[in-house]
């Protein structure tokens, strides 16, 4: 067990099956000295709903204000003014979860396009860091990006599943990656292994997406397929044997680029 503390930049707490489960996942995640959790909004109701357990987890959970490409139909006039006046809370550290899915679709195209400059905009008036999502999008996502990113302070593309290719634009940008339990999985994160090898120290941060993407390798193998933040230190151990790495090393890496991107307490 290292000594260093984690933080999970991306937990899904308020819109899936770990919404009820809240404080037994922080003591879980103590355990394996995972200290803090970024606690996503990804809708109006899940950015209010992710401020509220912020506010009962005083230093341990933080959240952020956004809203997710799948949900971007729900965008509405009050929506940017929504978020922009949840933004000002203490408790929130960034605008998203944000971004482009054109894998699912669950929102048309061009709804996502909108929601997505509307919540880049908003990032870039409040001098707040984004956090962002691209599936099946890149070269439409790098094309909106490359406008807005010299107004951004901060900007994370969380779980990166790409490729070599992909990351290197990525770091052009200037972006911080936040890399999953993906590269766990024998089957589909051959592309994650190599491409996490040319993250530079400072631009690479440590996220389960709980209650997504449970470590394949996991031994013994757990009964629920949840993933919960207790996992982190697993896939923390995974992305050093891949960058050749001591342990100790990627964790205080991670753990000041962590602090330094969000402006968390120390």
């Amino acid at each position: 067990m290292s000594n260093t503390e984690l933080i999970d930049i991306a937990v899904n707490l308020c819109n899936g099956p770990l919404e009820n489960k809240v404080a037994h996942l922080l003591e879980e995640a103590a355990q394996a000295n995972v200290r803090k959790l970024i606690a996503l909004g990804c809708s109006e109701d899940s950015s209010d709903k992710a401020h509220r357990l912020a506010q009962e987890h005083p230093g341990r959970i933080f959240s952020t204000a956004g809203i997710h490409p799948h949900d971007a139909k729900t965008l509405t006039q009050q929506s940017i003014p929504h978020l922009s006046q949840l933004a000002q809370q203490p408790e929130v550290v960034a605008i998203g979860e944000c971004g482009l899915d054109f894998n699912r679709d669950f929102s048309p195209r061009p709804m996502q396009i909108a929601a997505f400059e509307a919540q880049l905009q908003l990032a870039a008036e409040l001098g707040m860091p984004v956090v962002m999502h691209q599936r099946d999008a890149h070269d439409k996502f790098v094309e909106l990006l490359t406008h807005y990113r010299p107004q951004l302070s901060h900007a994370v593309i969380h779980c990166f599943t790409g490729t070599k290719d992909e990351l290197l634009q990525y770091l052009d940008l200037d972006l911080h990656i936040g890399v999953t339990g993906w590269i766990c999985d024998e089957r589909r994160g051959h592309a994650l292994r190599e491409a996490t090898k040319y993250i530079p120290n400072n631009r690479l941060m440590l996220e389960t997406d709980s209650p997504y993407l449970i470590p394949r390798d996991l031994k013994p193998k757990p009964k629920s397929r949840n993933n919960t933040p207790k996992n982190l230190l697993h896939i923390a151990e995974a992305v050093a044997k891949v960058r050749q790495e001591p342990l100790e090393q990627l964790l205080n890496n991670c753990l000041n680029t962590t602090i330094k991107f969000f402006n968390l307490p120390t």
